[in-house]
Protein backbone atom coordinates (compact mmCIF):
# COMPACT_ATOMS: atom_id res chain seq x y z
CA UNK A 1 0.00 0.00 0.00
CA UNK A 2 2.74 2.18 0.80
CA UNK A 3 4.02 1.26 -2.78
CA UNK A 4 0.56 2.46 -4.15
CA UNK A 5 0.29 5.69 -2.09
CA UNK A 6 3.65 6.69 -3.21
CA UNK A 7 2.86 5.83 -6.80
CA UNK A 8 -0.35 8.15 -6.53
CA UNK A 9 1.45 10.85 -5.19
CA UNK A 10 4.47 10.61 -8.26
CA UNK A 11 1.60 10.40 -10.69
CA UNK A 12 -0.05 13.61 -8.96
CA UNK A 13 3.07 15.41 -8.71
CA UNK A 14 4.13 14.38 -12.35
CA UNK A 15 0.60 15.26 -13.45
CA UNK A 16 0.87 18.71 -11.89
CA UNK A 17 4.16 19.70 -13.29
CA UNK A 18 3.08 19.19 -16.95
CA UNK A 19 -0.30 21.59 -16.15
CA UNK A 20 1.70 24.07 -14.24
CA UNK A 21 4.43 24.17 -17.29
CA UNK A 22 1.17 24.75 -19.87
CA UNK A 23 0.42 27.55 -17.40
CA UNK A 24 3.69 29.00 -17.00
CA UNK A 25 3.97 29.11 -21.08
CA UNK A 26 0.61 31.18 -22.12
CA UNK A 27 -0.14 32.80 -18.94
CA UNK A 28 3.36 33.65 -18.34
CA UNK A 29 4.48 34.87 -21.69
CA UNK A 30 1.67 37.22 -21.74
CA UNK A 31 2.28 39.50 -18.50
CA UNK A 32 6.26 39.24 -19.96
CA UNK A 33 4.58 40.91 -23.04
CA UNK A 34 2.50 43.62 -21.19
CA UNK A 35 5.48 44.22 -19.03
CA UNK A 36 8.08 45.28 -22.25
CA UNK A 37 5.24 46.74 -23.61
CA UNK A 38 4.59 48.98 -20.58
CA UNK A 39 8.39 49.46 -20.56
CA UNK A 40 7.82 51.01 -24.21
CA UNK A 41 5.14 53.00 -23.56
CA UNK A 42 7.30 55.03 -20.62
CA UNK A 43 10.31 55.33 -22.74
CA UNK A 44 8.66 57.32 -25.42
CA UNK A 45 6.53 59.73 -22.72
CA UNK A 46 9.79 60.24 -21.25
CA UNK A 47 11.92 60.77 -24.44
CA UNK A 48 9.06 63.27 -26.22
CA UNK A 49 8.87 65.05 -22.07
CA UNK A 50 12.94 65.29 -22.41
CA UNK A 51 12.51 66.67 -26.19
CA UNK A 52 9.36 69.74 -25.31
CA UNK A 53 11.57 70.80 -22.01
CA UNK A 54 14.80 70.96 -24.44
CA UNK A 55 13.23 73.09 -26.94
CA UNK A 56 11.11 75.66 -24.48
CA UNK A 57 14.48 75.90 -22.81
CA UNK A 58 16.28 76.93 -26.35
CA UNK A 59 13.73 78.53 -27.41
CA UNK A 60 13.08 81.33 -24.61
CA UNK A 61 10.21 83.76 -25.25
CA UNK A 62 8.63 81.47 -27.28
CA UNK A 63 10.89 82.68 -30.26
CA UNK A 64 11.13 79.18 -33.27
CA UNK A 65 14.56 78.22 -34.60
CA UNK A 66 13.92 80.36 -37.56
CA UNK A 67 12.84 83.49 -35.80
CA UNK A 68 16.47 84.17 -34.09
CA UNK A 69 18.42 83.59 -36.75
CA UNK A 70 19.07 86.47 -38.93
CA UNK A 71 18.98 85.52 -42.57
CA UNK A 72 20.70 88.71 -44.79
CA UNK A 73 19.37 89.78 -48.09
CA UNK A 74 22.78 88.63 -49.72
CA UNK A 75 21.79 84.86 -49.41
CA UNK A 76 18.22 85.18 -50.11
CA UNK A 77 18.12 87.69 -52.74
CA UNK A 78 18.89 85.98 -56.29
CA UNK A 79 21.41 88.49 -58.14
CA UNK A 80 19.89 89.47 -61.45
CA UNK A 81 22.70 88.36 -64.49
CA UNK A 82 23.44 90.72 -67.07
CA UNK A 83 24.50 91.46 -70.67
CA UNK A 84 28.21 92.88 -71.11
CA UNK A 85 28.83 96.31 -73.23
CA UNK A 86 32.64 95.34 -73.29
CA UNK A 87 33.55 97.50 -76.84
CA UNK A 88 35.04 100.63 -74.94
CA UNK A 89 37.99 101.15 -75.44
CA UNK A 90 41.11 101.30 -73.12
CA UNK A 91 40.71 104.77 -70.94
CA UNK A 92 44.30 106.04 -70.58
CA UNK A 93 44.75 109.38 -67.99
CA UNK A 94 46.30 111.34 -65.47
CA UNK A 95 45.21 111.75 -61.99
CA UNK A 96 44.97 115.19 -60.60
CA UNK A 97 47.78 115.32 -57.98
CA UNK A 98 50.35 117.23 -57.66
CA UNK A 99 52.38 114.69 -59.00
CA UNK A 100 49.97 113.12 -61.30
CA UNK A 101 49.87 109.30 -61.99
CA UNK A 102 49.26 107.64 -64.77
CA UNK A 103 45.94 105.65 -65.28
CA UNK A 104 45.04 103.25 -68.09
CA UNK A 105 41.39 101.53 -67.41
CA UNK A 106 39.15 99.27 -69.28
CA UNK A 107 35.48 99.20 -68.30
CA UNK A 108 32.15 96.21 -69.07
CA UNK A 109 28.73 97.71 -68.31
CA UNK A 110 25.90 95.87 -67.64
CA UNK A 111 22.89 96.43 -68.67
CA UNK A 112 19.75 94.04 -68.55
CA UNK A 113 19.72 90.68 -70.28
CA UNK A 114 18.12 90.97 -73.77
CA UNK A 115 17.75 94.96 -73.50
CA UNK A 116 18.41 95.72 -77.33
CA UNK A 117 17.26 98.81 -76.50
CA UNK A 118 20.25 99.82 -74.06
CA UNK A 119 22.53 97.95 -76.10
CA UNK A 120 21.69 100.15 -79.08
CA UNK A 121 21.90 103.41 -77.09
CA UNK A 122 25.37 102.43 -75.58
CA UNK A 123 26.60 101.92 -78.92
CA UNK A 124 25.63 105.19 -80.54
CA UNK A 125 26.67 107.03 -77.27
CA UNK A 126 29.79 105.04 -77.11
CA UNK A 127 32.42 108.24 -77.66
CA UNK A 128 30.30 110.12 -75.29
CA UNK A 129 30.79 107.45 -72.54
CA UNK A 130 34.65 106.96 -73.47
CA UNK A 131 34.94 110.64 -73.35
CA UNK A 132 33.04 111.10 -70.02
CA UNK A 133 35.27 108.19 -68.34
CA UNK A 134 38.35 109.98 -69.27
CA UNK A 135 37.61 113.15 -67.96
CA UNK A 136 35.88 111.22 -64.57
CA UNK A 137 39.39 109.12 -63.99
CA UNK A 138 41.39 112.34 -64.47
CA UNK A 139 39.23 114.40 -61.68
CA UNK A 140 40.31 112.01 -59.64
CA UNK A 141 43.55 111.13 -57.21
CA UNK A 142 45.49 108.10 -56.95
CA UNK A 143 44.09 107.95 -52.89
CA UNK A 144 40.54 108.10 -54.70
CA UNK A 145 41.48 105.19 -57.40
CA UNK A 146 42.61 102.50 -54.34
CA UNK A 147 41.23 99.56 -54.49
CA UNK A 148 38.80 100.19 -51.53
CA UNK A 149 37.45 102.48 -53.16
CA UNK A 150 36.03 100.97 -56.63
CA UNK A 151 32.81 100.27 -55.24
CA UNK A 152 32.32 103.93 -54.80
CA UNK A 153 34.05 104.20 -58.34
CA UNK A 154 31.68 101.75 -59.82
CA UNK A 155 28.16 103.51 -58.40
CA UNK A 156 29.56 107.01 -59.56
CA UNK A 157 30.25 105.93 -63.09
CA UNK A 158 27.07 104.27 -63.46
CA UNK A 159 24.64 106.94 -61.98
CA UNK A 160 26.86 109.63 -64.37
CA UNK A 161 26.31 107.96 -67.51
CA UNK A 162 22.39 107.06 -66.29
CA UNK A 163 21.78 110.67 -65.54
CA UNK A 164 23.94 112.76 -68.04
CA UNK A 165 24.63 110.50 -71.27
CA UNK A 166 21.57 107.75 -71.51
CA UNK A 167 18.05 108.99 -72.24
CA UNK A 168 16.16 105.75 -73.23
CA UNK A 169 17.68 103.19 -71.08
CA UNK A 170 19.84 102.33 -67.43
CA UNK A 171 23.15 100.32 -67.16
CA UNK A 172 22.54 98.21 -63.96
CA UNK A 173 25.99 97.23 -63.34
CA UNK A 174 29.67 98.45 -64.05
CA UNK A 175 32.98 96.56 -63.82
CA UNK A 176 36.80 97.56 -64.17
CA UNK A 177 37.99 94.35 -66.46
CA UNK A 178 41.56 96.46 -66.12
CA UNK A 179 43.07 99.01 -64.07
CA UNK A 180 46.19 100.27 -63.35
CA UNK A 181 47.79 102.89 -61.57
CA UNK A 182 51.34 104.01 -62.12
CA UNK A 183 52.66 107.05 -59.81
CA UNK A 184 55.81 108.53 -61.64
Amino acid sequence: MADESNADDLGDDIGAEVSTGKKSGIKGAFPQLLKFILIGVVAVIFIVTIVVVTTAILNKGGKTPSQSIPISEEYTVKRESYDWYTSLDQIRTSTSDPVPASVSVTIALGYKKEDKAASTEITERRIEIIDFLRRFFSEQTVEDLRPQNEEVLRQQIRDQINDDILSNSRIRDVRFTGKDVVQQ
